[in-house]
């Protein structure tokens, strides 16, 4: 069709990609008002676009249940309308309508509320429960901006080809998307699919807002952008950050009055790969942890071992060696290399560090406990006193200078109950809780690429717990490239016994790995959170009984 080139136009939208803090609705309010305004002293937008629920930001749980959420919301409306900013700010809430609750956006210009628009796709599975709490809305939201007609939609809508349809079908000419989108290790490239295939559909550009921060077991990464009609990523925010880009976007009209936009090319943040994305998500979703509850800093056991030393790695790249406390707790079993490796660790991270000897601690418990272990051969019970006395010390240090307590166990310990509890599952935060065994050490390399903190000796050294004369991890479990494999396919995948076995397992190997999971879930419900970095971490994602009769088989 012919077009008018003099009717040629452009605008800017910036997307807004911020860390806002679950429940502080006024505290989220006055980030948007900061955040646009700072947009607006560098240049003019049309519109500020902000995150999913960006005022209680995501996900509130059963905050939204509260009573008084709406007179809070309300009063942050009003504040943001009264703000009368010369731009549109486009914001993500939650609001009830009739005892009715919707996963809401508002468009705010000249002071009023311009259109609102109800999440049509609620998600409920993974971390997802949305249907517990919102009701769905069934109509788009196209809003002109000087002859730009915009649509509106929510996170999960990009995940179905109606809502976008329908935006194509009121005359939209672009779309845009707000997102409370967690992160996992392949979710990027998820979501990047399913967008070019809802432009496809319509043959409508599309620009996606996401959050970015930790929150309690969840991070979001941000990565927000914008793509062309085409399918092309023009615009890309940084990722694990707050960032504010820029899109521009032209768009003409024809004689018919067919509005048809496109997206400017535009700053584009680097991408990150493999272990630097894992890494980057790890350290955000631990700053954040601590940062918004108000902690000090951190306490944790180190001994010698790679967990405690990534862990530790973590915490300072997290927040900073100032704020971060290191104690090894040798005993009897306790490899001199041990001690060497943890006190290296921590003069290479420059950090507080203590040497606790536990032998007398343990040796007054095993005087108490005489009379109940006369007669017995020693074993179990023994090996996680030690443990425990470990435990005992780290949260005496903890309430005492107000530290959070790391612990340092992986998804794969995790997972076979490998761990002693109230002993070095005792604290606040396992930052490692959904990162298994193998890709540790992928991590603990790529740690020391961008400069050694981790002694080559911890990474080479057979994993031990050191708490008995000569104990490895291989004489309790597979090796640990074989058990993450099992463990990936009957976690992640929720393939069965066969099924696994199917693929070259040995079936003996393969049943002791899944009744070990199985009878360990009554010690993941009491171990500390962690930050998800898969599609099926402990807690939020994998939810099975304590109690109950299921076997292995087919």
């Amino acid at each position: 069709m012919p077009t008018n080139a003099s009717n040629t136009r452009q605008i800017s939208v910036a997307l807004a990609q911020i860390n806002p803090r679950v429940g502080d609705i006024p505290g989220n309010t006055e980030l948007v008002l900061a955040t646009a305004r700072a947009v607006l002293a560098q240049q003019s937008a049309a519109l500020v676009v902000f995150p999913e629920l960006v005022l209680t930001a995501y996900p509130p749980e059963d905050l939204l249940l509260r009573q008084s959420l709406d007179v809070r919301i309300h009063k942050a409306l009003q504040q943001l309308c009264a703000a009368r900013l010369p731009t549109a700010l486009v914001v993500g809430y939650p609001e009830r309508v009739e005892s009715k609750l919707y996963n809401r956006l508002a468009v705010i210009r000249d002071g009023s509320i311009i259109g609102r628009y109800s999440k049509q796709c609620l998600p409920n599975y993974q971390v997802f429960d949305e249907k517990r709490y919102f009701e769905a809305g069934t109509a788009p939201l196209v809003l002109d901006f000087n002859g730009l007609p915009i649509a509106f939609t929510i996170c999960e809508d990009l995940w179905f080809p109606e809502p976008m349809q329908q935006a194509a079908a009121a005359g939209a000419a672009l779309v845009i998307n707000i997102n409370g989108s967690p992160f996992s290790r392949s979710k990027y490239d998820e979501r990047l699919k399913c967008m070019r295939q809802r432009i496809a559909e319509t043959g409508l550009p599309l620009i996606y807002v996401n959050q970015v921060g930790g929150q309690d077991e969840l991070v979001f990464d941000g990565a927000s952008m914008a793509l062309a009609a085409d399918g092309s990523v023009q615009v890309h925010a940084a990722q694990f950050s707050t960032d504010v880009p820029m899109v521009s976007v032209s768009y003409t009209s024809n004689q018919q009055q067919i509005v048809t936009a496109e997206i400017q090319a535009g700053v584009q943040a680097p991408l990150l790969q493999n272990e630097a994305e894992l890494y980057a998500a790890l350290k955000l979703g631990l700053h954040d942890y601590i940062d918004k509850n108000g902690f000090k800093g951190v306490v944790l056991g180190l001994s010698g071992g790679i967990d405690s030393a990534l862990t530790l790695a973590l915490a300072v790249d997290a927040i900073g060696k100032q704020h971060v406390k290191a104690v090894m707790m040798p005993f009897d079993y306790t490899a001199r290399m041990s001690e060497e490796d943890a006190e290296a660790e921590a003069r290479l991270l420059d950090v507080d560090y203590s040497v606790i000897p536990i032998a007398p601690m343990y040796h007054a418990f095993m005087q108490g406990l005489h009379h109940e272990f006369a007669g017995t051969i020693a074993g179990l019970a023994e090996q996680n006193l030690q443990a425990r006395c470990r435990g005992v010390l780290l949260m005496g240090i903890s309430n005492k200078h107000g530290l959070l307590v790391l612990t340092t166990g992986n998804k794969s310990e995790m997972a076979v109950g490998y761990s002693t509890l109230y002993g070095d599952m005792a604290g606040g935060f396992d930052v490692l809780k959904d990162v298994p065994k193998m890709v540790v050490y992928a991590l603990a390399e790529y740690r020391n690429s961008l400069g050694a903190v981790i002694p080559r000796r911890v990474i080479e050294r057979a994993p031990s717990a050191e708490l008995a004369p000569g104990q490895v991890d291989a004489d309790n479990l597979p090796p640990y490239p074989v058990l993450d494999r099992i463990l990936k396919l009957y976690i992640d995948k929720d393939q069965s016994m066969a099924m696994i076995c199917q693929q070259g397992f040995d079936p003996g190997v393969v049943e002791q790995v899944i009744r070990m999971v199985d009878r360990n879930e009554y010690k993941r419900r009491q171990a500390p959170i962690g930050v998800r970095i898969s599609e099926r971490g402990f807690g939020r994602d994998r939810r099975y009984p304590i109690t109950s009769g299921w076997q292995p088989g087919e």
